[in-house]
């Protein structure tokens, strides 16, 4: 376990639940400082609840979420926004605003944030859109980027700020294989050039394992098991055996808890 002063985000037997619904069931995880750490697990098993949690969108029921050692959901609205600042978030989506140009989207944040003349303005975002390769498709509107594009420009707004804190909600469903090894390099690439933690929410084994420094995979509502890539492949752990290599038989169930089929449909038995 990495020592509590070397930890940026220290989630402790977090529960959480959606009406009767328990998410989560008693989690605990860290995230150290500065180190790139992909929380894994099949849809549905809390992840993204995770981020929701450490950006305070969200209220364990019980348990802390510590974020540079603040308690997240002890905040009041000033605090929160003012640790919000220094975070930075890739949607699921993309969240990109259709009625905003690309260099418009990146701006949005800073405009928010700060009041920074508009020439440095236009540098920091030019910059960024630099890194991700799309400097030339600043006029561009979202509507007119392709996926892997789009991609590539949330993940541009998500970092103009060089956050304290970057989190990646599923970066590469949807890419093709080229986009998605472009998004995973750069997110390496960012971390390691702006001094950022990086949060990878995902259920892409294979691309993030070539960029994590550690990982833990979530499976009912606690972690399953936690280490570096190398650890967790040669796991004979069943759940993470099963996770990490892609097989459909094992602890980790395909179908949602749910009535017999032979009951729910009224069928007498045979």
């Amino acid at each position: 376990m990495t020592p509590p002063a070397d930890n940026l985000v220290e989630i402790t037997d977090v529960k959480f639940n959606y009406g009767e619904r328990e998410i989560l069931k008693g989690i605990s995880l860290n995230i150290p400082r500065g180190k790139v750490v992909a929380i894994l697990g099949a849809s549905g098993c809390g992840k993204s609840t995770l981020l929701r949690l450490i950006g305070g969108q969200e209220t364990p029921a019980s348990g802390t979420v510590r974020v540079a050692g603040e308690l997240v959901h002890e905040l009041d609205t000033d605090s929160l926004y003012r640790l919000r600042r220094k975070m930075g978030m890739m949607f699921q989506a993309g969240g990109l605003f259709t009625d905003l140009s690309v260099y418009e989207n990146i701006a949005f944040p800073l405009r928010e944030n700060s009041d920074l003349p508009e020439e440095l303005l236009r540098s920091l975002i030019l910059m960024k859109l630099h890194v991700v390769g799309l400097r030339g498709a600043r006029a561009l509107m979202p509507s007119e980027l392709s996926g892997g594009m789009a991609r590539r420009v949330a993940l541009a707004r998500a970092i103009v700020h060089d956050p304290m804190l970057a989190m990646y909600d599923e970066p590469f469903a949807g890419l093709d294989p080229i986009s998605l090894n472009v998004i995973a390099d750069l997110i390496r690439r960012l971390n390691d050039a702006l001094g950022t933690t990086s949060i990878i929410v995902t259920y892409d084994v294979s691309e993030s394992l070539k960029v994590v420094d550690y990982l833990y995979v979530i499976a009912d509502g606690v972690v399953a098991g936690e280490g570096t890539p190398e650890e967790m492949l040669a796991s004979d752990d069943p759940v993470i055996h099963q996770f990490l290599h892609a097989e459909p038989e094992g602890p980790i169930a395909f179908h949602y808890p749910a009535l017999p089929i032979r009951e729910q449909l009224g069928l007498k038995q045979a």
